[in-house]
């Protein structure tokens, strides 16, 4: 009977959806909100600043329970990856995926940050933005492109991880397994 791993597949499911979904509701929602209610730029960026500050330390939590539950994946289903036709190349690009999905991640709360000191009316902020100028209008332009990378990257980790999903039927698993045997000896 085989073995199971609800708790790490639920740790990986859940951190990647509220990864996802939290970035993308970002995106859409704060953002936008803060559009419609700041009246100024200063105001707007005020606004999008303190809703994603708030949202920081939920999106580290659901990334790091992400983060475990992909390495406890990993290790439960290395059989996989070595025997199993596809599921090496599967895991690399999604491994490829979710470090591309970390960088954008980190990169918009750097911009985020800078920008929310910038704008901030508590007097330390404003001199620790003094000595450290930051183009706002590039800060702008860049925060969008990586607040916009974030949900497309983790959109496809939720479509590589379907893949997974499907690469773990029993069918699918024994002829990936003798596709991948086929290949390594010339004499099947």
């Amino acid at each position: 009977m085989p073995e199971r791993h609800t708790l790490i597949r639920s740790l990986h499911d859940i951190g990647m959806a509220a990864w996802f979904g939290g970035s993308l509701m970002g995106a859409v929602g704060l953002n936008g909100a803060a559009e419609d209610e700041g009246g100024t730029q200063t105001a707007t960026d005020r606004i999008a600043s303190a809703g994603w500050a708030k949202w920081t330390p939920v999106n580290a939590a659901a990334i790091g329970a992400h983060l475990f539950g992909s390495g406890g994946l990993l290790a439960v289903n290395a059989h996989r990856v070595v025997t199993q036709r596809g599921v090496a190349s599967s895991t690399a690009a999604k491994t490829v995926v979710t470090g591309a999905a970390l960088a954008a991640t980190a990169c918009a709360r750097v911009l985020g940050k800078k920008i929310e000191l910038a704008s901030s009316p508590d007097p330390q902020d404003a001199e620790e933005a003094r000595e450290h100028p930051v183009d706002l209008d590039k800060a702008h332009r860049q925060l969008a492109c990586a607040q916009w990378a974030v949900p497309a990257l983790t959109g496809c980790l939720v479509v590589l991880n379907a893949l997974h999903g499907e690469q773990q039927r029993p069918a699918e698993q024994a002829s990936g397994v003798w596709e991948r045997a086929r290949s390594v000896s010339p004499f099947m």
